[in-house]
């Protein structure tokens, strides 16, 4: 088993989605790390529904993924200015379900997209998103990747120097905020 552990979440549904590769990127970037990818196909969100059946397994399993991983790396798309309902939806089930996974987690966003902002304003939105559940979330640098059909390779690799190093340089920051949380977590204890 390796020292890191690290969760992917892909606010695409696809299985051969950009986000989904940019995620992957960032593992390995990250590595060496356990990576686990999160599976965020769940019902929608209904009050009705959590009251008469409670909470899906599948938020369970996620909630129990963000709280297993010493960091979580989300990438979104940007589907009419904002980010994917899919995605939206996930965290909307994870604020019901028991405990708090993401409190105090160490959180990379970036976001893939076809347009040429490459998913800004949706990766700010989904910023705001994670708030309120309060995680510690990465202030840059900033990946917005643009155009990004034609950003991987054949291998699914990112092939833009300029997109790599920002990815490379996120990913150590990450890194070094696990290490932080680590630290403390041991002196508390100690």
């Amino acid at each position: 088993m390796k020292d890191y552990s690290l969760l992917g979440i892909s606010g695409s549904l696809r299985s051969d989605a950009t986000n989904r590769k940019l995620i992957r990127e960032a593992s390995r970037f990250f590595a060496p790390a356990d990576y686990v990818e999160a599976d965020i196909q769940m019902p929608l969100y209904n009050a009705d529904a959590e009251e008469r059946h409670g909470i899906p397994s599948e938020v369970t399993l996620l909630s129990k993924q963000i709280a297993a991983a010493d960091a979580v790396v989300v990438s979104t798309p940007e589907y009419n200015k904002g980010p994917s309902g899919a995605l939206k939806n996930a965290f909307d089930w994870l604020s019901r379900a028991q405990g708090s996974p993401l409190k105090g987690k160490p959180v990379a966003v970036m976001s893939a997209s076809a347009g040429r902002a490459g998913g800004e304003r949706a990766q700010t939105i989904l910023r705001n998103f994670l708030v309120p559940f309060r995680p510690r979330i990465l202030q840059g640098p900033e990946l917005h990747v643009a155009s990004c059909t034609n950003e991987f390779d054949d291998n699914d690799e990112l092939c833009n120097p300029l997109y790599i190093d920002c990815l490379r340089e996120l990913m150590q920051i990450l890194r070094q905020e696990v290490d932080l949380v680590k630290m403390t977590e041991t002196a508390r204890v100690a």
